[in-house]
């Protein structure tokens, strides 16, 4: 199985027809809308509510990989498959941020799940925005995949950089620039108001701290959407399986967050996985871009891809459970105290 075929300006192929890009994105807004059905009334999520919407949205989109491996092929079915499984692994990394911003924020907890879905539509949106400018860039510019490349190896270099000194770890609401410009328009408020953005203060309109947590979380999309999205045209090509796999990878965000919440404090190696991923997907984006050039540059299977993000993960997660083995007795033991 050899990877995708990466073709030079203009020449950018996809199997996402008009009437299959109108029922994805359809069923991706009947999604959302549904969700915000769901949320519509703050409540806390229970555990059991959380696994049966995380078990149906890891079934939906390996259905969908089944249709495209059936429809289009191996190869094609590889590349979607691969590229999900990359966009789920930085979707956690996304998860772990928004925990710490919720936790920053004091959100309350029947309030946490329309934030995380405010955010979720956000990168909705803007991995939208950036999957069209990437499609752009690669058939207009040759050099695009190595663009994309230095990106991403630019990226593991920051990510491993704030693992090794523990700045991830920290969120100071008070220095992020995003709520220092809405307190310089707009007075807040100190107390959530449910799920209303903004109140009446002395006949004048003011932000809750509902509005500045999603406004935070908007921000920390953009910055996603700029490692994420290079990743994926890094196993694919094809703008609609881009779509296909950033969309999916996140529907199920809001769910997966109430499952892995207690066990996202013990990943503490996902980022030196996460950093050794884009790397590794940099590298193969240079190097395909060298085989364009000169045909004796090898290239790095897609499969080859696979095995690599699938070895990552795994270790990563055992390293991380085997470091933090000591912390839920400790937890335990902290709980029967406090009763």
């Amino acid at each position: 199985m050899t990877g995708p075929s990466y073709l030079s300006a203009a020449e950018l192929s996809s199997v996402g027809t008009p009437m299959l890009w109108g029922v994805t994105i359809a069923g991706v807004l009947a999604l959302l809308v549904l969700d915000f059905l769901v949320t519509r009334r703050p409540h806390e999520v229970s555990i059991r509510e959380a696994l049966g919407w995380s078990a149906f949205y890891i079934a939906l989109p390996l259905a969908f990989g089944g249709w495209v491996w059936s429809r289009y092929g191996s190869e094609l079915g590889v590349q979607y498959l691969t590229g999900y499984l990359v966009e789920k692994s930085l979707s956690v990394d996304n998860l772990f941020v928004f925990m710490l911003l919720l936790a920053a924020f004091a959100v309350p907890a029947v309030l946490a799940q329309r934030v995380l879905l405010y955010g979720i539509a956000g990168a909705l949106v803007l991995r939208a925005i950036f999957i069209a400018l990437g499609a752009a860039a690669l058939q207009t510019l040759d050099f695009a995949f190595l663009l994309f490349g230095l990106v991403l190896i630019a990226t593991a270099v920051k990510l491993l950089r704030d693992a090794l000194s523990g700045h991830e770890q920290e969120v100071d609401i008070n220095k992020m620039r995003s709520v220092r410009l809405l307190r310089r328009f707009m007075p807040v408020v100190d107390e959530y108001q449910g799920t209303k953005m903004t109140v009446r203060l002395n006949g004048q309109r003011a932000l809750t701290p509902l509005a500045l947590v999603v406004v935070a979380v908007l921000a920390t999309d953009i910055v996603f959407a700029v490692d994420s999205v290079p990743a994926v045209y890094g196993i694919t090509e094809d703008p609609y399986l881009v779509f296909a796999t950033n969309a999916f990878a996140l529907l199920g965000l809001r769910a997966l967050y109430f499952v892995l919440h207690a066990a996202l404090s013990r990943l503490v190696h996902l980022s030196y996985g996460l950093a050794l991923i884009l790397a590794f997907i940099g590298v193969k984006l240079g190097l395909h871009w060298a085989h364009g050039s000169w045909a004796g540059v090898p290239e790095i299977p897609t499969l080859a891809s696979l095995g690599v993000i699938i070895g990552v993960l795994a270790v990563v997660t055992l390293t991380s459970l085997r470091a933090t083995r000591d912390r839920e007795p400790a937890a335990a033991e902290a709980a029967t105290e406090r009763r």
